[in-house]
């Protein structure tokens, strides 16, 4: 697709990008594709896919450049160091590879003469050379924040920055206070913005959409059942996405052992992760679990369909420091979802008509609640249908899109 020499070119950083298809990742391609087809001129700097395996994908090498075309959107790879096994300092040594290695694409970038410069964080180590690109370019610069990855990681003791945190938090007002604009997902996170100093004038929501049209409720049982061996009229709990340290998932494994005598639940639990090992042998040898891997795309919606609960577990230390991504699809396939969250934080605030929210880590609210929704076809209706009519909404990837577009192209 040729685009005119006076279109807005927009210059868009981030970690992740397709072929990854969750989280973090499948949101930005799905915007820079969507820009694209606008005959917008569009350039991604980016690594190679790795995640959630935390592993490089077949067919990418990680210490290389290298340039492809998907979607018309002109990408470029960076060299990345991923950890076999990610811990605090692995994580920062990972992320600090890609900051660096980005750096030089972003550089190289000025002579494409951007006029927008946007940031995906995570990762914030990307966003320093974006600020400085955009002033160089004398573009209009964004940073997009899918979660607070600083906040998250102190909280949460990924990293221990004792005397030192005060410094980091300092300097990461600093960076934002850098952007012409910053984005999150949530009002909860939004509100966030302000409290590390962030004008209200540069603050906008910017929240993930799902595919309402793809993502439909199933009226019939999804393939999958017999795939898995999962009769018709059972009933089933399921997790999908990444399996790691801010899902609290082993309250998904005791929640398992201890309806393990419910012949008519069964748990299936699909993604890759850090946490997944561990959750397997705490669901060693019950005949009620199934675990498969991540799903393809082309399958989302009877993958999404097979639940007639999804499940939702997080951590009360991540509270609005994150909005988890699978939530968008999840409403949009008219099931309802079991989640444990804080009062009044962003996922308790989305499931208010459309699910069921218990506090983080009390195994015996989550179980009772999932009990009684497994035991009630008909709340699980009103549940189900409530959270599909949340989707059609608010959930919509083109209404979201041309709202974030306008705010992008504003003078």
């Amino acid at each position: 697709m040729s685009v005119p020499s006076d279109s807005p070119r927009i210059l868009v950083v981030g970690i992740n990008y397709a072929p990854e298809n969750i989280g973090t990742g499948k949101y930005t391609s799905e915007m820079c594709e969507w820009l694209t087809a606008r005959g917008r001129a569009v350039r991604v700097v980016t690594a190679p896919p790795y995640y959630p395996a935390w592993m490089v994908w077949d067919g990418y090498r990680p210490l290389w450049y290298r340039r492809e075309r998907i979607s018309e959107v002109d990408v470029i790879r960076c060299p990345l160091w991923v950890p076999t096994k990610p811990s605090g300092i692995t994580r920062i040594l990972h992320l600090a590879s890609f900051g660096l290695s980005s750096s030089l694409a972003l550089l190289w970038s000025i002579g494409w003469r951007p006029t927008h410069v946007v940031s995906i964080a995570p990762t914030l180590a990307n966003a320093p050379m974006a600020a400085l690109v955009a002033r160089l370019s004398g573009a209009r610069s964004w940073l997009h924040i899918q979660d607070f990855e600083l906040d998250a990681a102190l909280d949460m003791g990924i990293v221990e920055a004792g005397p030192m945190k005060r410094l980091a938090m300092g300097l990461e007002r600093l960076l934002l206070r850098s952007f012409d604009r910053v984005s999150t997902i949530s009002p909860k996170m939004v509100e966030r913005l302000g409290k590390k100093g962030v004008a209200p004038a540069r603050r906008v929501l910017f929240p993930n959409w799902a595919d309402i049209d793809a993502i439909q409720p199933l009226s019939r049982p999804s393939t999958y059942r017999q795939e898995l061996g999962i009769p018709d009229d059972a009933v089933v709990a399921l997790y999908s996405g990444n399996m790691g340290l801010k899902q609290g998932l082993e309250l998904l494994g005791e929640a398992a052992l201890r309806l393990r005598d419910e012949e008519r639940l069964y748990f299936v639990f699909g993604g890759q992760g850090p946490g997944r090992d561990a959750l397997e042998v705490q669901c060693a040898g019950l005949p009620n679990v199934r675990f498969l891997g991540l799903q393809p795309t082309e399958r989302l919606k009877d993958w999404l369909g097979l639940a007639d609960i999804h499940l939702l577990p997080q951590r009360a230390d991540v509270a609005d420091l994150v909005m988890p991504s699978k939530l968008t699809g999840m409403l949009a396939s008219g099931r309802p979802t079991l989640a444990t969250a804080l009062p009044g934080t962003g996922v308790a605030l989305a499931l208010e008509r459309s699910g069921r929210v218990v506090p983080p880590g009390d195994v015996e609210a989550f179980t009772s609640a999932l009990r009684e929704l497994a035991a009630d076809p008909s709340v699980r209706k009103s549940l189900g249908d409530a959270a599909r009519n949340q989707a059609l909404s608010t959930l919509s990837r083109e209404s979201i899109l041309n709202r974030f577009e306008q705010a992008l192209l504003a003078p």
